[in-house]
């Protein structure tokens, strides 16, 4: 790889480690390329990414990042999974590890915060973005239904009302 190449990488990366809601550094020693194309659907769908790249590369991109605690956990062959939604790249990867063994997660970083396993798991299991989106549009329309049906129920009564008179005048 020339001179032009890494500094072009580097860069890359740290656009990556910047603008990223959320990193998860993972090992991925024995996965196959299906297993990984897997992976790589998976985080697609959910609109994150995944990345290998070079740990002494991506070291240097972190360097003066906020989350450069995390090149501590870049020995090793490494994989990054990375997301705009702080949920999304935890969650699918600590989904992927329970179904494969063969991905570990190390660690990660959300914005200037290290996380440990533990951190990641956490995070995992918070709500994305959207499903906090569906909830509170769900909330906000509650009450408008609510008020609709009350609006309704007195001139439905009224009208059953009105029915009951008739037919006994009748």
């Amino acid at each position: 790889m020339d001179r032009a190449l890494k500094g072009q990488l580097v860069d890359e990366l740290g656009q990556i480690f910047e603008s990223s809601g959320v990193v998860v550094v993972s090992r991925y020693e024995g996965l196959t390329v299906a297993e990984m194309q897997d992976l790589r659907a998976r985080m697609s769908e959910a609109g994150g990414s995944v990345r290998v790249a070079k740990n002494r590369l991506a070291k240097i991109a972190l360097e003066g990042k906020p989350c450069a605690s995390i090149s501590d956990l870049l020995t090793g062959m490494t994989v990054l999974t990375y997301s705009e939604d702080p949920v999304a790249a935890a969650k699918v990867s600590q989904e992927y590890a329970k179904e494969n063994d063969k991905l570990v997660i190390l660690g990660g970083a959300m914005g200037e915060n290290a996380l440990d396993v533990a951190g990641v798991k956490a995070v995992a299991a918070m709500p994305s973005r959207d499903e906090l989106i569906a909830s509170i549009v769900g909330c906000i329309g509650a009450p408008a239904s609510n008020i609709a049906s009350a609006i309704g129920a007195p001139a439905s009564n009224i009208a059953g009302v009105l029915s009951t008179i008739e037919d006994k005048a009748a």
